[in-house]
């Protein structure tokens, strides 16, 4: 068996899966990752569950990797591999950055467990993977000639870029709030609320009694969401704006990886707004380029809607490191 994780700063998504191709999980459960005092405890338990006997091992962990450890971004867990494998009895455990394993994931998923938002122009070349989330993951994946390598970057935490008078008022606010303003402030769950909060205090948005009284009990990106849909000003303007964010970064991610191959939205945000996504914004916002809007013209755009991605991207890079391949 392959034991596969997707730790994030919300849950951690375990599971078991035969150690061959085409991957198939056999038991899956997903924990509150800040019920635990780390990823072991965690693993302890899932293995109490589901009995099994692991051949190796590999954990999507968002944060940077180093030397097989990692301080994970926004739990307050240190994980090192060298542990986890005395724990599965001498078993190969290794950990790679969640976005890291979304960009592994891609090959596992079928046509249809993606959303086209822009056809553009397929080719082999470089791709691109940008999934906002708890936080916000950027990854790579580099074209040699005949096979992609993924590779993990911390792109969600460059400096955020105003690009208008109303995201430099938005800069100046949420830099009263955090030493450093990062795209992740203003695209993740927490993102949400604060373009919410800015545009509400400062801006003087209208924000519908409903959603002021579920914001206080709820999980504010949630009722934004939902309330923009009811037609809450403040809710809809918020997620318009969010929306465009995404589609900026998301083209700055495409340029810097030259990603012509196509450029995936991951995470657990997109699959929920593709209403907003298919809306203007994104499109206008991610082709607004200057000279280079013919290029990101001919880049392919999906929405990632398989929720288990990273998971089979982590079994993947185990199988992998096993002897087996795609």
């Amino acid at each position: 068996m392959l034991l596969a994780g997707d730790i994030g700063g919300t849950k951690t998504h375990l599971a078991l899966l035969e150690a061959r191709l085409p991957l198939a999980i056999v038991a899956e459960k997903k924990y509150p990752s800040r019920d635990y005092a780390g990823l072991e405890q965690i693993v302890s338990q899932f293995l109490k569950e589901y009995p099994g006997s692991v051949r190796g091992s590999c954990f999507g962990i968002a944060g940077p990797i180093r030397e097989g450890r990692c301080h994970a971004t926004n739990l307050p867990w240190k994980v090192d591999s060298s542990v986890l494998s005395k724990q599965l009895r001498g078993a190969p455990a290794h950990l790679i950055n969640d976005l890291e394993a979304n960009a592994y994931g891609l090959s596992c998923l079928a046509p249809d467990e993606m959303r086209t938002l822009q056809v553009g122009r397929a080719s082999r070349a470089n791709r691109a993977l940008i999934a906002a989330g708890t936080g916000l993951g950027e990854a790579g994946l580099f074209w040699d000639g005949e096979h992609y390598h993924p590779f993990a970057c911390e792109g969600g935490h460059c400096d955020f870029g105003p690009r208008s008078e109303l995201e430099l008022d938005l800069w100046r606010y949420l830099a009263q709030k955090f030493s450093h303003v990062s795209y992740e402030r203003v695209l993740s769950g927490p993102g949400v609320l604060n373009l919410y909060q800015f545009l509400v205090e400062k801006v003087g948005e209208r924000a519908a009694a409903e959603t002021i009284k579920r914001i206080e009990k709820e999980d504010p990106a949630k009722v934004i969401t939902e309330m923009a849909r009811k037609g809450c000003q403040a809710s809809l303007r918020t997620m318009r704006w969010f929306s465009s964010i995404y589609g900026a970064e998301s083209s700055n991610l495409a340029l810097k990886t030259l990603a012509l191959g196509g450029l995936f939205l991951g995470g657990g945000i997109a699959p929920k707004i593709l209403d907003f996504l298919e809306g203007p914004e994104f499109m206008q916002s991610f082709l607004d380029k200057g000279r280079f809007r013919a290029l990101l013209e001919e880049v392919p755009i999906r929405v990632v809607l398989n929720e288990k991605t990273a998971l089979l991207g982590s079994a993947f890079y185990a199988l992998e490191r096993l002897g087996g391949r795609l």
